[in-house]
């Protein structure tokens, strides 16, 4: 007779050999299930996922750019029955070249690229081929909400996920590390503004390319920046070289009258000029060789205050001439505009001046031609005469403290150059971009094109600069349009007082309220009486 411990032992044994049998038969049917036919798993040769990028944000926290999961396909050749029906397939489901799948799928690889950052709606066609053998890698692709809203400032990234332009390049090695969200000073508000206003200018006026910029003239925080032509970030689809180019922050211009600011805050600098004198205009100002004419008829003497405000070619290269071309150049090297402006943009653009600065060049450039500089480079300049005199940056980070720097010019002189702004506007050529009770100042600009033979006549860049409320000031716009044309409402007409001017005023009068800046009530009232 067997003892009963043997009997209890054995029934032990046979019990654990049931359950080991058990398991190892549900273990090979989730090996069947999860790897030879859903295929869900990781390729072990395949590169790792790339590091999530941190989310982009707007300064009041709205979503710009965002890592979504989007996973790459692989396949393994060898548990495919019709290499070439599963090549066609999934070159159907993906998007992929059946010729390169094919040729894949054809080797002796074990394990094959199908499509990197598959979308959720090419993974379910995929879904439905059933096939054995397909393997997924953990990944991620950038997505962009507002699509073109934020196309060049923004920027994009490669397809491993590295910054290739905009903020997405110059804050790549920020957003790889971040541990939350990266706050930049954008205001999406302020941005589908101004974006709205540039194309809606750019279309009526058949302008070539339009751009502008709000800025902070304390913080030198940029609120929005838009450059038209524009394109799809998320398409990564360009329609032409212009596309992908930010006219605001890499391409330079001979910006014209605009340009007249800086030599009239030198002449108030340096006390050169009264504002209540008379200067001799004439029909056409002649320096050696060279003759200085207007863009427009100008009486034969104007107040000094009038040059600025009525954009007198002749009147500013004189007045540029007191000061003569070794103060102007330093004057504009202190203001930062003989180098390249510095921000978190990766797009930058060098300045061009001319090597012998004399007196036709400072005559010139007195009234903004012979030097060409970046629309961002000159609002971050105009941002230190009106803002008390003081240096400021640029930045694209929320940064809300106020960090106006070294004094470029004195606080007298600002205060004056303010007035004579909110003049042109008032009296002068830039009375379309004034907004009842936002007391706006402001500056035309409007600079004939240089061809290979010389300046086009018929081909204009027109802008306008704006800053408010000018008694004292928080926001300046500053807008471009490049070619623009005169319609019927302009009467051909294509200078800036008619086409930048009006494009500045809109964007005002959307913003101002938005932006949470007052209503004038003093203003409103002589302005409605």
């Amino acid at each position: 007779m067997t003892p009963p411990t043997t009997v209890f032992q054995r029934r032990i044994l046979i019990g654990v050999g049931i359950c080991v049998l058990g398991f190892s038969l549900v273990g090979l049917r989730l090996f069947d299930v999860a790897v030879l036919r859903s295929g869900v798993t990781v390729p072990k040769h395949a590169a790792p996922p790339q590091t999530m990028r941190a989310d982009l944000v707007d300064r009041n926290g709205e979503l710009i750019a965002r890592d979504l999961p989007a996973d790459d396909l692989y396949a393994r050749p060898k548990l495919l029955k019709d290499r070439r029906r599963a090549a066609h397939g999934l070159a159907v489901a993906t998007g992929a070249g059946e010729q390169r799948l094919a040729k894949l799928l054809a080797g002796a690889s074990p394990s094959v690229l199908v499509a990197k950052r598959l979308a959720p709606d090419a993974r379910a066609k995929v879904a439905l081929l059933k096939l054995p053998g397909l393997e997924y890698l953990p990944n991620g692709k950038r997505y962009y909400p507002d699509g073109r809203m934020t196309a060049q400032v923004v920027g994009v990234t490669d397809p491993d996920g590295r910054g290739v332009s905009g903020l997405e390049l110059g804050l790549d090695p920020k957003l790889r590390a971040a541990a939350g969200p990266v706050t930049t000073s954008l205001d999406m508000r302020v941005q589908f503004i101004v974006a709205h206003e540039a194309q809606a200018s750019m279309e009526e006026f058949r302008a070539r390319a339009a751009g502008g910029l709000v800025m902070d003239v304390r913080t030198g925080e940029i609120l929005a920046m838009v450059s038209l032509p524009d394109f799809d970030p998320n398409a990564r689809s360009f329609v032409g070289a212009v596309a992908s180019r930010n006219i605001m922050a890499q391409d330079i211009y001979e910006l014209g009258s605009v340009f007249k600011i800086f030599s009239f805050a030198l002449a108030i600098e340096n006390h050169t000029v009264r504002l209540d004198e008379w200067i001799s205009i004439g029909n056409g100002f002649k320096i050696g060789r060279f003759t200085i004419h207007e863009a427009e008829r100008m009486p034969d003497a104007l107040m000094a205050r009038d040059v600025l405000a009525q954009s007198s070619n002749i009147g500013s290269a004189q007045i540029a001439m007191r000061s003569g071309p070794d103060r102007q150049r330093a004057f504009l090297t202190r203001m930062g505009l003989l180098s390249t402006v510095s921000s978190e943009l990766p797009e930058r653009a060098r300045p061009l001046y001319p090597a012998h600065w004399g007196t036709i060049e400072t005559a010139t450039i007195g009234f903004g031609h012979g030097i060409s500089v970046s629309p961002l480079s000159f609002a971050s300049a105009v941002a230190a005469v009106v803002n008390g005199g003081r240096r400021i940056a640029p930045t694209f980070l929320r940064n809300p403290a106020d960090a106006r720097g070294e004094q470029l010019i004195s606080p007298e002189t600002s205060a004056t150059m303010r007035a004579l702004l909110r003049y042109v506007v008032t009296d002068g050529t830039g009375k379309k971009a004034d907004v009842p009770g936002y007391d706006v100042g402001g500056k035309t600009g409007s600079a004939e094109k240089p061809g290979p033979h010389g300046y086009q006549h018929n081909k204009l860049v027109t802008s306008f600069l704006a800053v408010f409320p000018i008694e004292n000031p928080r926001y300046l716009v500053f807008v471009v349009l490049d070619e623009p044309h005169g319609t019927k409402a302009t009467s051909g007409f294509a200078l800036a007082g008619y086409t930048a001017a009006p494009l500045a005023g809109h964007v005002i009068s959307r913003i101002a309220p938005l932006l949470g800046v007052p209503l004038n009530p003093i203003t409103l009232a002589k302005e409605n009486s």
